[in-house]
């Protein structure tokens, strides 16, 4: 019985290791998939499309520039598009391709780019 809890106890704790990893990847996914035309592959801002905006795309790699947001503001502009927080109509909404939880799990990304 002792042995059949501890086995029981283990899987559990690797289960809960495991979810933040799974959720950090799916979120770095996402991005790549949905960001980095525009953002860059890294998220400095010079991805593929944009030279081709009037609006340069945000670094999110930008401490300075990324600490001037709110969490609350980075989760309107991805879910709502750019047009929501006074920015560029070149930034899609992203509610009808994005959960609510997958856009939170991008804002704690770009956390991670910025290192803010």
């Amino acid at each position: 019985m002792k042995k059949v809890s501890l086995i029981v106890l283990s899987i559990m704790f690797l289960g809960l290791m495991i979810t933040p990893l799974a959720i950090a990847e799916k979120a770095e996914d996402n991005y790549k998939l949905y960001c980095f035309q525009c953002h860059g592959s890294k998220g400095s801002g010079g991805g593929i499309n944009a030279a081709a905006l009037s609006t340069a795309p945000r670094d999110h790699t930008s401490a300075t520039e990324m600490k001037k947001l709110s969490d609350k503001d980075i989760f309107t502009a991805i879910k709502e598009g750019g047009a929501a927080v006074s920015k560029s109509t070149f930034m899609p909404p992203w509610k009808s391709i994005l959960t609510d939880d997958e856009i939170k799990d991008m804002v704690k990304h770009l956390h991670k780019l910025c290192n803010c």
